[in-house]
């Protein structure tokens, strides 16, 4: 495994659902029954493979991949797709129906919260039980006791019992002890949103730090701009097998295009507009304004300039509005016209002059759109092109969700009076 941090061959974990509990047994039908479990659970197996329509479910079903070291992985998916019974069986917390899952070096985990925690235990005890578990000597876990304790902000409650912290203070310790104690390979499911935003910065500029050294990353989110601009690599999983695997952004559009379907399924298509009253784009263009790092690639402080030429079909009085968003649709900001009177003959010129993007690197879609005044209730025909931006290397542009500028101005009293 020279190189490769997780490997995963044919995975699969069935569950059996329906069952209704027994009730109390016998001390004889206690023992019959666990020597005669394995037998049940085989042909239980063996069932489900030949009657699918069994009352049984397959949450993995041949999942095979591998994560060489260093990587940073997104696993994105509908709910229900297998994204966090995966990350239990890597976290050996689930065994696996079939196949068989090897890890490399020690295992960090944070799945839900209190998972790994003793309740009765107080905060520091469970951070030298966690370590423990790790593998580590206590020496090594008293090393990093400090950083722990500040980095989670549990100062005053860390010999609490843990069973009296709210549900913010046990993913803050958990992702402290999982990020400190210094894992070969760190999975994380969906339990970051359960903290602030403050801390989920905090959290997520410790990602990127720890795999800048060479830690391997597991991620399940449903964050899509958390995929595109911090891992290398994305997973997407449907129905216990994977859907996709390879480019964040290549794998972030099989998902949107999944989901959108699914809505369409369930809920019907939207009514598109009549054909008398919708309008169309006629041209849709991005220039450059400012430094750009290469003809296709803006920085954070880039300017554009966009020129759209529209038409508004049978509608006399129309806005235009330009939006940038991530990949998967997530809007970043939107910037209207005022409501035009528009000749129904002629076409409408316009170009809209944005001096700085403000925005981080990573991928995104501009979008230019011409709709009735409600807004984004009617629009009438709508464009979008893709917009990348890239690092120039201030430290300014790697913490947050969006950049900007200001103007300082700071004083000393004390040596003004001087």
């Amino acid at each position: 495994m020279a190189g490769i941090a997780i490997r995963v061959e044919n995975l699969s974990k069935l569950y059996r659902i329906g069952i209704q509990r027994a009730g109390y047994n016998t001390l004889r039908e206690s023992l019959t029954d666990a020597l005669c479990a394995p037998f049940r659970r085989l042909g239980g197996v063996q069932s489900a493979i030949h009657n699918p329509q069994s009352n049984s479910i397959w949450a993995l079903n041949e999942i095979s991949f591998e994560a060489k070291q260093g990587e940073v992985i997104g696993v994105i998916g509908r709910n229900g797709a297998g994204k966090s019974t995966l990350l239990r069986i890597l976290s050996r917390i689930t065994k696996p129906t079939r196949g068989r899952a090897e890890m490399r070096g020690r295992v960090g985990s944070l799945l839900e919260v209190g998972t790994g925690f003793h309740p009765e235990l107080t905060g520091r005890e469970n951070i030298y039980l966690n370590g423990a578990i790790l593998g580590m000597r206590k020496a090594e876990i008293h090393y990093k006791f400090e950083e722990i304790v500040a980095f989670a902000e549990v100062e005053k409650f860390i010999d609490t019992p843990v069973k009296h912290y709210s549900s913010g203070m046990y993913v803050r310790l958990g992702f402290a002890v999982a990020a400190h104690l210094e894992p070969a390979v760190l999975l994380v499911d969906e339990v970051l949103a359960v903290g602030d935003a403050r801390f989920w910065s905090k959290s997520i500029n410790k990602i990127r730090e720890l795999n800048s050294r060479g830690m391997t990353v597991m991620l399940v989110t449903h964050n899509m701009w958390l995929v595109q601009t911090v891992c290398s690599r994305a997973i997407c999983l449907e129905r216990g097998a994977i859907l996709a695997s390879g480019g964040p952004l290549e794998v972030i559009g099989v998902y949107k295009d999944q989901v959108m379907t699914s809505l369409d399924e369930t809920d019907g298509r939207k009514a598109a507009p009549r054909q008398s009253e919708a309008g169309k784009i006629l041209q849709f263009q991005i220039h450059r304004e400012g430094n750009w790092a290469s003809e296709r690639e803006a920085y954070p402080n880039s300017g554009i300039r966009v020129l759209m030429t529209a038409q508004s079909g049978h509608n006399n009085r129309v806005k235009l509005l330009i939006r940038v968003t991530s990949p998967d649709g997530f809007p970043y900001f939107t910037v209207y016209s005022d409501i035009i009177e528009a000749p129904e003959s002629e076409p409408i010129e316009c170009a809209v002059a944005i001096p700085h993007l403000m925005l981080m690197p990573g991928e995104y879609l501009l979008w230019g759109a011409i709709c009735s005044p409600e807004g984004e209730d009617n629009i009438l025909a709508q464009e979008r092109l893709p917009l990348s931006v890239k690092d120039n290397g201030n430290a300014a542009h790697r913490f947050g969700m969006f950049w900007n500028q200001a103007h300082w101005r700071v004083e000393v009293p004390s040596r003004r009076r001087l």
